[in-house]
């Protein structure tokens, strides 16, 4: 296991550092971050030479369209300079050591984005390499991802931590790398989070006990429970693909998670039972890509409560506040 990473206390700090999880990222941090997102999605004008005379090295061994073009077409227009690496043939390690791999990419760019499947690979790519490495998704973590989602919510609340507090978050489905960092991001801010699963698909232990903390220091609430009729009272619902990518197990896993989460589908009637006794319909999200009909109907990613291209847009405003930060003069 690699070692615990230094706690980010503030947008400031996140200068030269690693982003590999939301776990070690104050609160303070993440709102200063939204900060300037917010600011830079407003007027990109004054961000446009942050990052002149930067390479990154985007390597992604999973399929994007998101991520890949949100870090693309953000860091070109923060002056930098994007290099794309298919590792979709090859994986990391494959063809080289990653040590060496990373040894290499340090003499020649400033700074690592990768999209992978193993956390271990990420992991020691973020050892051996001397610029930051930023987590574009692994198999247990995808903080890009959580930062667009909550600072989506914000811009719902009106850029009003408080009235961000008072919102209440699903997740519906399966407790995966996206639902990792949800609900890291959520509980450091404060968010009402429940978690809802099948049974055996819940979120890793270690992370559960480390948002239960999360939410107890911010006085908020965290619930992981396989009881659908749980969802009653969210101002927002979300959900991600039952079957991930790189998930083993073939044409029968898919079959076999598909009648196991059946009864865990985001749909029309759900999201009314989410809405019970709030004022308004609950928003619903998704980090996509989606599969329609399965983990949630047309009805309800097509509806006007739907903020899934919101969340989209925001991958690059989110990450482009990273970067800024990352960057600093």
């Amino acid at each position: 296991m690699p070692e615990a990473q230094p706690m980010i206390e503030s947008a400031a700090a996140f200068r030269g550092r690693d982003l590999l999880t939301l776990a070690n990222v104050s609160p303070r941090a993440v709102l200063e971050l939204f900060a300037t997102a917010a600011a830079s999605k407003a007027d990109i004008t004054p961000y446009r030479r942050v990052l002149d005379g930067k390479s990154f090295a985007l390597l992604f061994e999973k399929p994007s369209l998101r991520t890949k073009m949100s870090f693309e077409v953000g860091i070109a227009k923060l002056g930098g300079h994007p290099i794309f690496m298919d590792h979709a043939a090859a994986r990391l390690g494959a063809r080289e050591s990653v040590r060496d791999y990373a040894k290499n990419l340090e003499r020649w760019v400033d700074c690592i984005v990768a999209r992978v499947y193993l956390q271990s690979a990420l992991d020691e790519l973020a050892d051996s390499a001397r610029c930051p490495v930023i987590n574009a998704l692994s198999d247990r973590y995808h903080p890009c991802q959580a930062l667009a989602d909550l600072f989506t919510l914000f811009e719902q609340a009106g850029h009003d931590h408080a009235r961000l507090r008072e919102m209440r978050l699903a997740y519906v489905g399966d407790g995966n790398n996206v639902c990792h960092s949800l609900m890291h991001a959520a509980t450091l801010l404060g968010v009402h989070t429940t978690v809802i699963t099948p049974k055996g698909y819940a979120p890793a232990s270690d992370v559960t006990r480390e948002c239960e903390a999360f939410a107890k220091a911010a006085g908020s609430s965290l619930l992981v429970t396989t009881d659908p009729a749980a969802i009653e009272r969210h101002h927002a619902v979300y959900t991600d693909v039952w079957v991930s990518m790189g998930q083993p197990g073939g044409v029968d896993e898919v079959t076999r998670r598909r009648k196991i989460f059946s009864k865990y589908q985001v749909s029309a009637d759900l999201m009314a039972r989410a809405s019970s006794g709030l004022p308004s319909p609950s928003l619903f999200m998704h980090c996509l890509p989606a599969q329609r009909g399965l983990e949630v109907t047309d009805d309800v990613i097509d509806s006007p409560h739907s903020i899934v291209y919101d969340q989209a847009e925001n991958r690059m405003h989110a990450q482009n506040a990273l970067l800024i930060h990352t960057f600093a003069r």
